[in-house]
């Protein structure tokens, strides 16, 4: 009855009890608005970072208002793509805004986009005044190991460039990676560099070589090509952050391996020097983990490079992917090109069931964000799965990172031609540890029913 009554109260314009003040009350910057940058945007929105504009200061945002709450209310930032009606909903470095949140920062902009009193304001957060690891803002503390590539100059107009440099591991011993993080060299790099990979160059270590999917009878000619084998500690692209590895997983680096960096660098219109470097969290001797994380890059291009988008026209691709072993899925960063729209990756299971493990509708090619999933949400596979990647890509107008919509597009590593990767790293479990995973997950969800039943 009260829900009726209040609702017949709103259609007259009356306002339910509590709701005037509410709605009343203006939305300030100092007060409501500036506490949100600080925790979601100013890491990149500040002087002489990536972005193009601070978001400290009152004065610095005022001028941005509209297009704030533009990129706001359609989820483009904070860069958090992922859409949030299907798949896994919980993550280790979830940096999207609330609705609340949204909803705040939009009733303040509507709302004359008012300052408010200064002495509302949160304190100043410390400024990054240089290249800094995600990894360490986001408490982890330094890299136990970095290590860079050479540099390479960029000219201002030039062809896009593959530069691919070797580097030492300088390790006298095993040791084990729980977490790592590539960067470009200096800030200006960002601008130039689109992606680079670090492969491992491996010294007798053939556990390393990831044998648990398969694409087909010719992806790899049965497993004879260890070339594209090759295993990767990482792959970065613009906008993304660091790899964290689920707890009891790590990457192996073993004395007497290299880097082998794989690096594409593209022209701004200024000329640029610049590399790579990543940096390398190690477990502490003694904690040592026992299962190996592999770095897969599912495709979502059936036959793995078979792409034909005609000019001016939607398209879409699929491409599958069998699990030859049980396994674990830790996180997914969708990796297109400029005409990149959206990418589903769904799990078909061996009984003919399929469930949907994550998807991104509106791809920004300028934020290649890495999703990585809560261990307990993180998908939990049986071998003979399919994993089905679809891609669909936008070669018209309407896409505003599309250079030339009259052009056909097929299959490169330009960035001006297109791909389409689902990067996720893969942990595998034999039989009994699978077993033993899923009682695990039941376990916790029933204690999780029988609590929230208690509340």
């Amino acid at each position: 009855m009260f829900v009726r009554i209040a609702a017949f109260g709103l259609a007259l314009g009356v306002a339910a009890p509590g709701m005037a003040a509410d709605t009343a009350k203006p939305v300030t910057f100092s007060k409501e608005v500036a506490p949100i940058f600080q925790a979601k945007c100013q890491e990149c929105h500040q002087p002489n970072s990536i972005a193009p504009m601070s978001l400290i200061t009152f004065q610095d945002v005022r001028p941005w208002a509209r297009s704030i709450k533009e990129r706001v209310g359609a989820r483009q930032m904070p860069p958090w793509h992922i859409d949030r009606s299907v798949g896994v909903q919980k993550f280790k470095n979830d940096m999207s805004l609330s609705d609340e949140q949204v909803d705040t920062i939009v009733r303040w902009v509507d709302g004359g986009a008012l300052q408010g009193d200064p002495k509302d304001m949160p304190p100043p957060k410390p400024l990054v005044t240089d290249n800094q690891w995600q990894g360490v803002r986001d408490g982890f503390g330094p890299p136990d190991l970095v290590i860079k590539s050479s540099e390479y100059t960029m000219a201002a107009e030039h062809q896009d460039v593959w530069y691919r440099p070797m580097s030492d591991i300088p390790l006298t011993e095993p040791r084990w990676a729980k977490m790592v993080e590539i960067r470009p060299t200096n800030l200006k790099g960002r601008k130039i560099i689109h992606h680079s990979i670090a492969y491992l160059v491996l010294n007798n270590d053939p556990d390393a070589v990831n044998k648990g999917t398969a694409n087909g009878p010719d992806r790899f000619r049965d497993g004879a090509d260890d070339f594209n084998r090759r295993p990767q500690l990482m792959e970065w692209a613009i906008g993304k952050g660091y790899d964290l590895f689920r707890p009891g997983t790590g990457k192996l680096i073993v004395p007497g391996e290299k880097i082998a960096w794989d690096q594409h660098i593209h022209a701004v219109g200024e000329e640029v020097t610049a590399g790579s470097e990543i940096g390398i969290w190690l477990y502490k001797k003694g904690e040592e983990p026992k299962k190996r994380s592999y770095l897969v890059g599912f495709t979502g291009i059936k036959g793995g490079r078979y792409l034909d988008i005609p000019p001016n026209s939607m398209a879409q691709t699929e491409g599958f992917t069998v699990l030859k072993e049980n396994a674990l899925i830790e996180n997914f960063q969708p990796h297109f090109h400029l005409r990149g729209k959206s990418m589903q990756v769904e799990a078909i299971l061996p009984d003919g069931s399929n469930q949907i493990i994550s998807y991104v509708g509106n791809f920004n090619f300028n934020w290649m964000t890495n999703y990585i999933y809560d261990d307990d949400a993180a998908p939990l596979l049986p071998k003979g799965t399919v994993i089905h990647v679809t891609a669909w890509y936008d070669n018209t107008r309407a896409n505003k990172n599309n250079p030339d919509p009259d052009q056909w597009v097929g299959y490169g590593d330009r960035t001006v031609d297109e791909m389409a990767h689902a990067w996720m790293n893969v942990v595998y479990f034999n039989d009994a540890e699978y077993k033993a995973l899923v009682e695990e997950r039941k376990a916790k969800t029933v204690k999780t029913t029988n609590d929230e039943k208690q509340q």
